[in-house]
């Protein structure tokens, strides 16, 4: 249990990035209907998914972390849930079976909606407005009307939160998820990339290993890992009143955990000392996340852990670099040193989204997909030199067929961008760049393996 620590004892604290409402007691009973809402997640699971997470710190697994860059309402359905889905499961089945290594699967999915912004105002033409924040908190048209930040889309949220986690829920223990299933899991528009050639000879040899398997009396109806798996959800806890309300004490253990998702995490923006979101998440039991970009110094991050993780628990902090493919290299291996020298148990991923932000000539926020593989490669480097575990990956992708992030095999161009320009925020892979991404992570971890290898040696 965390020493001196209440729910809202955040409130005494700096908050960055949080919304302002206009009417008080309308959040108040906002935030008291949420509390009275059964939780999203329980802390048990929460648990398990930290003990996977501690064999993942150890080196003997890899995360898998991904989904939208913002949930929105407007494109909440089941189709967009199940191919985002099962583009995860065909990330993992490439990484899993390529480099013999269980894979962790967590998606940002479920409660990714809230944004931190640059600017609290938006000016298009003479009018300026506040700024879109997320559709748990206001409308993205751009109208004052739809800007408005509205307590009550607290509950449209968790509404569809738990319609998305239900659904999630089925899709893994209900049979989409049998390894059975695997030549079913590519999308029909994969066929104009060449990785899903690739995935479909991988897909023939696990046919291949689980018919000997079956001959030998071991199938899906015997072991249950091979006809279903374990899927975990996770956002961003930006927005406090809301991650406040779904706080529940567990009965077993009476510790506190955040109901809203298996894991959380905090930004780049939000994870100063002081921060109020930094004292929120110290006092809860869920796997926590913590972005490291390149205004982050060791000294700080290592006062963070101790704040964050006083028992030096394994499996209970993940630190997420995010630092650009040009300075990953440069300023990675300082804080995995700090790290490394005071012993603390992190898992280690990779954001190679947010450092790579550009705007294309057409206009469109893009994110070339060159430098994503780029700073994937040097985060590899960065630990291989290091002798620490590249643990893991942490990814905006979706299993819509969109372009928003220029390159890969699809070959995406900056012409090409308004074709099917979806996002409500940030550009995400889509299902082929996130295949052929896993492979590369595959190759990548087949080589880390290979030094370790012969270091034991």
């Amino acid at each position: 249990m965390a020493k001196n620590w209440t729910p809202d004892g955040w409130k005494a604290c700096e908050a960055k990035h949080l919304p302002v409402y206009e009417d008080a007691e309308a959040l108040a009973q906002t935030e008291q209907v949420l509390a009275n809402f059964p939780p999203l997640v329980f802390a048990g699971e929460a648990r398990a998914l930290k003990a996977q997470l501690a064999e993942v710190t150890a080196g003997h697994g890899f995360l898998l972390q991904g989904g939208d860059c913002a949930e929105s309402f407007a494109e909440f359905h089941p189709n967009n849930i199940r191919d985002t889905f099962r583009v995860l499961l065909q990330m993992a089945v490439v990484l899993t079976f390529a480099s013999k290594r269980p894979v962790v699967k967590v998606g940002r999915m479920a409660g990714q909606f809230a944004k931190p912004r640059s600017s609290p105002t938006e000016t298009q033409g003479e009018l300026t407005l506040p700024s879109y924040l997320g559709d748990n908190v206001n409308g993205i048209e751009f109208t004052p009307e739809a800007r408005v930040n509205d307590p009550q889309r607290m509950i449209r949220a968790y509404s569809q939160a738990a319609s998305t986690l239900n659904l999630l829920r089925a899709f893994a223990s209900g049979g989409y998820a049998n390894l059975r299933q695997v030549h079913k899991w590519t999308l029909d528009f994969m066929g104009r990339s060449p990785w899903a050639d690739k995935f479909a000879e991988t897909a023939d040899r696990i046919g291949e290993a689980l018919d000997f398997m079956e001959a030998c009396g071991i199938d899906p109806e015997t072991v249950p890992q091979l006809k279903s798996t374990d899927f975990y959800t996770s956002h961003e806890a930006l927005l406090l009143p809301y991650e406040q309300a779904l706080t529940r004490q567990d009965s077993l253990t009476g510790k506190w955990y955040d109901t809203s998702a298996h894991m959380l995490w905090i930004g780049d923006r939000t994870r100063f000392e002081g921060s109020a979101h930094v004292e929120y998440l110290r006092g809860v039991g869920n796997p926590i996340g913590m972005k490291c970009g390149p205004s982050l110094e060791p000294d700080a991050l290592l006062r963070l852990l101790d704040t964050l993780n006083p028992a030096r628990e394994a499996g209970r902090m993940t630190l997420i670099s995010r630092f650009g493919h040009d300075k990953v290299e440069a300023g990675l291996p300082r804080l995995v040193r700090a790290v490394q020298a005071e012993g603390h148990s992190v898992l280690w991923s990779c954001d190679p989204m947010h450092g790579n932000v550009i705007k294309a000539d057409s206009g469109y926020k893009t994110r070339p997909f060159d430098r994503i593989l780029s700073e994937v490669k040097g985060f590899f480097a960065v630990h291989r030199a290091e002798g620490t575990h590249a643990g893991g990956i942490h990814i905006e992708m979706t299993g819509q067929d969109v372009t928003e992030c220029t390159g890969g095999a699809v070959a995406i161009t900056d012409a090409g961008l308004a074709y099917r320009y979806h996002t409500h925020c940030d550009p995400r892979l889509n299902a082929a760049q996130s295949l052929e991404l896993a492979f590369l992570l595959a190759e990548m971890l087949n080589l880390e393996a290979g030094v370790g290898h012969r270091s034991a040696a």
